[in-house]
């Protein structure tokens, strides 16, 4: 039984960041991928494009991951706009609201994977055991236990699972979740577009679909669709001409003409809130931990925070001859990241569902509130600085 100091399942971007995390303290780290080690080498594009704080962009930057994405690739949104339906009252987020250049950038994912795949492969300490899945976990108070598909068997000091918002580390430990399925499915892809988008952000809740567009670079958009299943086949097996001349017309013709680039991608909509965090020499880090919905574009951020989190923690235990896998340590890094997400996970899913209810009563409430919130200037100054500077979402009130 080969035994590490951290045994991390799942080798996406959150799993790959913590790898390098831990691996920079000099600790033995194993990474379990279900993929080739080729699919992570060069992953392939899959539609999503992720937006990135400022201080999410630290973190990768002082990783070494940021490094190794092409400056040319990287957009930045400076405004954002959110509407309601068919009312001309729009609540309007500015980064110079609060004297910064951006609210946030934005990466196509697949680079994002990339870049973490070819940071972590840099040190000799991080071992990748990959085309191979994890069957079963189990802990004691000094050891994490773990088996591979094929057979093998693991042991070490923390088992952390990373492996998604399904994943199984988290059901074979017997840690319970919420599990919120909006019954909607999202298709995204990226499109040329003819007018120039200024770097501003639009998450427009029309009534009977929720369209968001990101900005690009060279004058291109990330959309985002939200629609119930059988409209979302609809729109996927539409051809581009009709796709494009739906998308202009959702948008409110504001880019002018559309032109889908590359593949379309369907992506169910569910948002997961683990009920706890931590166990016996465990943890659970990005969408296992939390799993955001799309609307507020803070899951993956909430991944690099709590990773960034989880490895201080560790930090701080070697430095005082600690055990990584203490229970009391564990604790500390669970209370830091349910603080950090659950008023905006509650939060997005409030207003998930209640923009996306078009009864007559609630179209008027949904109206009402983006008139006041948009003049709550404190509050939205609270959220812009959280936004660009990071911070417990609990500071907002």
């Amino acid at each position: 039984m080969k035994n590490y100091d951290v045994i991390i399942v799942g080798g996406g971007p959150v799993g790959l960041c913590f790898a390098a995390s831990v691996a920079k303290l000099g600790l033995q780290v194993v990474v379990i991928e279900q993929q080739s080690q080729e699919n992570l080498a060069l992953p392939a594009k899959d539609g999503r494009d992720i937006a990135i704080t400022p201080l999410s962009k630290k973190i990768l930057h002082e990783l070494g991951v940021w490094q190794h994405i092409p400056m040319d690739m990287i957009s930045i949104i400076k405004q954002a706009k959110v509407l309601n339906g068919a009312s001309s009252h729009t609540l309007d987020f500015d980064a110079g609201a609060v004297g910064k250049e951006k609210l946030a950038y934005i990466v196509s994912n697949h680079l994002i994977r990339k870049a973490a795949f070819q940071n972590a492969t840099q040190y000799s300490n991080i071992s990748l055991i990959t085309d191979v899945g994890a069957v079963d976990a189990y802990s004691t108070d000094k050891s994490a236990f773990l088996t591979l598909s094929n057979g093998r068997k693991l042991t070490g000091h923390l088992l952390v699972a990373a492996d998604s918002r399904f994943s199984t580390i988290r059901e074979k430990m017997g840690i319970s979740s919420k599990i919120n399925n909006f019954g909607k499915h999202i298709i995204v892809c990226q499109m040329e577009i003819e007018r120039n988008h200024n770097h501003i952000a639009h998450e427009c809740f029309y009534y009977g679909y929720t369209l968001a567009t990101l900005p690009l670079c060279n004058n291109k958009c990330s959309v985002v669709l939200t629609v119930v299943p059988h409209k979302a086949r609809l729109f996927m097996n539409m051809n581009t001409e009709e796709f494009n001349s739906k998308i202009e017309e959702l948008s409110l013709f504001k880019y002018g003409k559309m032109k889908q680039i590359g593949e379309r991608y369907l992506y169910p909509l569910v948002s997961v809130y683990a009920n706890q965090f931590v166990g016996k020499c465990f943890a659970l880090l990005g969408d296992a931990a939390v799993g955001m919905h799309p609307v507020t574009a803070h899951g993956f951020n909430f991944g690099i925070q709590g990773q960034n989190n989880l490895s201080n923690k560790i930090k701080m235990a070697l430095k005082s001859n600690s055990f990584i896998g203490s229970q009391a340590m564990l604790v500390r890094y669970e209370r830091e990241h349910r603080q950090l997400t659950k008023l905006l996970y509650i939060t997005t899913n409030t207003i998930a569902t209640l923009f996306t209810n078009d009864t007559l009563m609630i179209r008027g409430v949904r109206d009402v509130l983006l008139k006041v919130a948009n003049h709550a200037l404190p509050i939205k100054k609270l959220i812009l600085s959280t936004l660009t500077e990071g911070g417990h979402q609990s500071d907002m009130f």
